[in-house]
């Protein structure tokens, strides 16, 4: 693999390890099966693209961007808290949806970000990184996130949403709305999603109205694959999940298309994409009847025998 394809494969895992997040929220913390991801991503990339090229600052576009995936999420919570459609239902009526409002923010099936300033232009002469520039602007991005849900999922709202996913019941004999939860965690979630859209945009330099396509089964599988290797009974571990397991996915998707013996080619990613989640399911499963998982072992290996206490 080249330093190019390398390069390429780490600004796409950590990229999609912000997806990740979103969906840990949503399907993990809030257990609520939501399909509005794939049209959350594009929705954001699209409204980032055109303040762009309409002249907005760059960061300006970003939180833009950011706030149209949170407004998707905003609209499958309310069709299902204030009309009961079915949460899976409702996600995908939104991501149908999108697809023509998409069409309609952009006024063309894509926009060309080449030529126009992104979040990322500072940093090329001031980093002096090269093609790894990229990839360390969106390392700080994506660290920043995962710290920002660690710390809204231990405040009282972050509690009583976790308590909501957990047991609704409970929760509300607790005093919890649990449909205000809804709406608040699939708002943060989307929002999450659509700040991946706006960054993928930028970092591609076009923004598409079919890029948002596979992205729940992309967020699920750095999901599945952080759960397999740290586990998610604490959040900072299953945060910290999300991200290396993204890594690792993008990395094991840039591997074997890169492994010209196997003779895998670009048309075959959506095979290559179904066998690395098939596999992390299995994986996934593996652990819960074995579970000494990474984390486990590690913690052993370097814990300190009982007769070697220090004076």
């Amino acid at each position: 693999m080249s330093m190019l394809a390398l390069s390429g494969a780490i600004e796409a895992g950590l990229l999609f390890s912000l997806v990740a997040l979103g969906v840990y929220i949503s399907f993990r913390v809030l257990n609520f099966p939501d399909l509005t991801v794939d049209g959350s991503f594009p929705l954001g990339a699209a409204a980032t693209a055109v303040a762009i090229v309409s002249g907005i600052n760059p960061l300006l576009a970003t939180l833009i961007g950011t706030g149209a995936g949170a407004c998707a999420g905003f609209v499958s919570a309310y069709l299902n808290v204030r009309f009961r459609i079915l949460n899976l239902l409702a996600g995908i009526l939104t991501m149908v949806a999108l697809y023509s409002i998409n069409l309609r923010v952009m006024g063309r099936p894509n926009i060309s970000l080449y030529g126009e300033e992104t979040i990322f232009t500072p940093f090329d002469g001031l980093l002096g990184l090269g093609i790894w520039t990229n990839a360390v602007v969106l390392l700080a991005i994506a660290v920043a996130m995962k710290f920002a849900v660690d710390w809204f999922l231990a405040t009282e709202i972050g509690l009583a949403l976790r308590a909501s996913g957990e047991n609704p019941v409970m929760a509300r004999a607790q005093s919890v709305d649990n449909d205000r939860m809804t709406l608040i965690g699939l708002t943060i979630s989307n929002g999450l999603v659509g700040l991946a859209g706006s960054l993928f945009a930028q970092s591609q330099g076009v923004a598409d109205v079919s890029m948002g396509i596979g992205t729940i089964v992309t967020g699920l599988a750095a999901l599945i694959i952080g759960e397999t290797l740290l586990g998610s009974l604490k959040v900072g571990w299953a945060t910290l999940g999300c991200l290396a397991g993204a890594l690792l996915y993008r990395f094991f998707i840039a591997l074997a298309l890169s492994a010209g013996f196997l003779g895998i080619q670009a048309q075959d990613l959506n095979l290559v994409t179904a066998v690395v989640v098939a596999v992390a399911v299995v994986l996934s499963r593996a652990r819960r009847k074995h579970p000494l998982h990474l984390r486990t072992r590690l913690q052993r290996l370097f814990a300190r025998p009982q007769g070697q206490k220090g004076a």
